[in-house]
Parts: C-alpha cells; structure tokens; sequence
C-alpha cells in the first residue's frame, strides 16, 4: 500500500529495511546519574520491535558534569558507560532494527551544571553561562570524538551529533547567541566552523562509521538562526561527509511561543524545512514533526520532500503503529493528541519520567505503577527520588 514508506535505503553502507526511524525522544527514563536503567531498556525494547528501521537514543551526553539538562541525561562521556549502552545497544537490536545514539553537549541549557558554558554569555532563563576560550572549545571537540567512539565501540550503528533544540552546536551557529569576535563568531563561515570541527574530528577518530545530524533549520526566532543560513550550513555538512541530516525546528526559547504552540499542532509543521534542506544537499534528510499518518508521510516520500521519516512522540504513544500501517490497520493507531497540553513534556520538566496520556488505561496503570515504585525509592528502574 505504501511502496515508498516500506522501501529500503542505504545509508553509508548501512541497510535501513524501511524509510522509518524513531526520531530521538528524551523521557527521562534513563537512572540517577544517567546509567542505563531497567526502565530504559524496557521503553527501547518497545522500539526496537516496533517496526521502524532505525532507532535514534536521545541526547546522550558527552560530558556529565557540564553538558547535561537533567541529572537523568544519558551519559557517554567514560570507559564506565560501555557496559551500559553495549545493553543498550543489544536490546535495540535484538528484532534486526537498527540502533543509532545521539550525543550532545547541552551548552547553556546545561541546567545540571554549576556554571554551564556557550559561545557567549547570553542569559538563559535566569542563569549566565561563561564563554568559552579556545582551551575549552578543544576540550570539547575531544569529548565529542570520545562520545562517538564508545557509541561505535558499544556496538551502535550510527552516531548521530545533536545540533537541534538550540544546544551547544546549535548556539555557535545562532547570531542571537554567538557574539564572538574571533574566528568562531561573527560571520557564518565563522559561526559554523565550532560544528564543522567537531566532524571532522568524529568521522577522523571512527573512520567509516556513519556520523548522522540533528539539524536545526529555523530558530523560529526573529534574532536567531533562519533557513538562509542553515540552508548553506547544510551544504557544509554534506561536504564534510556526514551520513544523514535530520532536520527540525525550533528551540526551547521559541517552543512555548503562542504561535509556535499552534503551529506544532498541524501534522508535518517541520516537513517543508526538511524540503528545503533536501533540495540542497545529496545526503539523505530525515523529517520530523507530527507525521502521524501513513498517507502523509507517504506522500512526503513520493513527492522529493524527504526521505526518511522520524517518529518521536507518534511512535511512543503506539509503538505498533508501524506494524499498524503497514497491514491497512489505521484505525486501530493510539494517537499523540496535540491537545493535550505537552503533558509528558510537563511530567519531564518537573523531573518525573513521562507517560502518555493517550494510553489505554491498562498501559498506563503499568506504567504507573511502575513511575510510583520508582518514587519509593531506588529500585530495580535504577531511580531514587
């Protein structure tokens, strides 16, 4: 019925059995300190056998201490997470899917650090992070290179660096919070050359293991980063060798904008800056963003507009909905509900792993009951409250 969606594609030698993939989705499921924990593993086993091809981790971050947004960040910054995410890895696995893990510096939305850092010191809600000097621009590109070899050594398939939702990579490439004057600010060659490095130096340290992108397109901000740019950034990424580009927009700072909110309640609110980004590069281009039908994102496909699909929030809300379209079972798809106010996202603010609102009522009274054994203490979820 969908020949597009259900075709396969390569990408960098690696065989994707359909055109979709799990987009990355933090829940906070990951233990105190961010270890691998049961709960984790339960929620990836979930995806691994629902039918995408590939599987995206979230948010894996290359330096704990003051990187992360959440003491429950993934962490893939030592030798002493390899056990770990190798788990992680082989649970993603175990029905031929595909395992990718994203890593990422949170930069000035480091909430967990004590003095986070960024390009420039540009407040963000309330807090002043330090700019970087070039002693610490090094340290970092290391620690990025570092992150993508224990992925590579952990047994994933890809790694893929997260330069979305306005973290670190994002923040160099914004004029709204870079304000450098050297050879990291200023114009765009300059902003873009922080991102460009940390390439190089991943795809040098893993040789051909495939190093995708998270790409943010738009900031949706009237100071920030627009398509104009990230259009020609875009084209820098495709020369420096990069797998895929997995495009998105937006940023914490312009989420919660009236505007914003409403937008993102219209199916494929992201798709046509994915079409603008794949009608400039050669590389293949993942879109995002409520892609809740097969139709749509079939059409998606058919017309040029991407070529593959990221389901985040749509495939944790029914993690069959592949299995669903594909036997013309359409009807029977729990659905993410736009209405719904963001309520997982609201849980994982507050610090509390995320549930679906959605869920039957036999779901959610699992997943419940395992939130509130988790509350009592440290249990085998790994989490202590």
């Amino acid at each position: 019925m969908y020949t597009n969606l259900f075709s396969k594609i390569d990408i960098q030698g690696i065989s994707l059995k359909n055109r979709l993939t799990m987009a990355p989705l933090y829940l906070g499921y990951a233990g105190e300190g961010g270890t691998v924990s049961a709960m984790l593993l339960d929620h990836y086993r979930l995806m691994g056998q629902s039918g995408v091809a590939m599987v995206v981790v979230e948010n894996a971050t290359i330096d704990f201490a003051a990187g992360s947004g959440s003491p429950r960040t993934l962490r893939a910054d030592s030798d002493d997470c390899l056990d770990g995410l190798r788990q992680l890895a082989d649970t993603i696995k175990e029905e031929g899917t595909r395992a990718c893990l994203q890593i990422n510096h949170a930069g000035r939305f480091a909430h967990a650090a004590q003095e986070p850092v960024a390009p420039s010191a540009v407040e963000t809600f309330g807090r002043m992070p330090m700019a970087l000097d070039q002693i610490g621009i090094e340290r970092i590109i290391a620690q990025y290179a570092n992150a993508a070899n224990l992925a590579k050594v952990a047994g994933f398939d890809m790694v893929e660096l997260h330069g979305g939702t306005g973290y670190l990579l994002a923040q160099f490439l914004s004029p709204r919070t870079n304000h450098r004057h050297d050879g990291y600010g200023g114009t765009l060659e300059n902003r873009q050359r922080f991102a460009l490095e940390v390439v190089a130096r991943v795809r040098a340290t893993v040789g051909d293991f495939p190093v995708g992108y998270r790409f943010l397109a738009d900031e949706w901000m009237p100071d920030g980063l627009q398509l104009a740019e990230s259009r020609i950034f875009a084209q820098g990424l495709d020369r420096a060798g990069v797998a895929y580009i997995s495009v998105m927009g937006g940023t914490y700072e312009s989420f919660m904008l009236p505007d914003i909110v409403q937008q993102s309640k219209q199916e494929g609110y992201m798709l046509d800056l994915a079409a603008a980004i794949r009608s400039t590069v050669m590389v293949p281009v993942i879109a995002a963003g409520r892609l809740a039908t097969g139709a749509f994102a079939e059409q998606a496909i058919a017309e040029g507009k991407t070529d593959l699909i990221g389901l985040a929030r749509v495939l944790w809300a029914d993690p069959q909905w592949p299995q669903k379209v594909k036997a013309g079972r359409e009807g029977d798809i729990i659905h993410c509900d736009p209405d719904c106010g963001d309520a997982c996202m609201q849980m994982v603010m507050r610090g509390r792993p995320a549930f679906c609102v959605a869920w039957p009522a036999e779901k959610m009274k699992l997943w419940k009951d395992k939130f509130q054994e988790a509350q009592s203490g440290c249990d085998a979820y790994g989490y202590v409250f």
